[in-house]
């Protein structure tokens, strides 16, 4: 049943909507403390403070590997590679962006953050691996 990859890819997107709301928390806060103006970041967002530009640079993370993660599910959809298997790895990918995020925007240990983000990729890589086994 396609319907257990729709729900991890929704949450996908919702996360998106939710890490967008944490940048633009943190760039009016940066604002409204006089942080920053307009004009300071009219050009370029290196004068916003870290912890905006944390969130702001784990915003772009969610169009990165997320691509591979779509371009998976419609594939995995369209080939029927639907499984639970397939289903429990792709709500993993999903957890794997939530805390990359958590740890981004938060303590953002490099360590930690890169072993959440390489956990996400092996999740996209057996993703495909079930894709072209169902293939065969």
């Amino acid at each position: 049943m396609t319907l257990k990859l729709i729900y991890p890819a929704l949450a996908q997107i919702l996360w998106t909507f939710v890490v967008l709301t944490i940048m633009f928390l943190r760039r009016k806060k940066a604002f409204a403390s006089g942080e920053v103006s307009m004009a300071d970041v009219a050009v370029s967002t290196e004068r916003y403070p870290d912890t905006a530009r944390l969130a702001a640079a784990n915003f772009s993370n969610q169009f990165e590997t997320p691509l591979l993660f779509f371009a998976l599910i419609l594939i995995a959809i369209h080939v029927g590679a639907t499984g639970h298997v397939m289903a429990i790895l792709a709500w993993a990918y999903v957890a794997t962006r939530v805390v990359h995020t958590l740890i981004h925007t938060g303590s953002n240990r490099l360590q930690q953050r890169a072993l959440v983000f390489a956990a996400g990729l092996l999740c996209l890589f057996l993703m495909w691996v079930g894709i072209v086994v169902s293939l065969l």
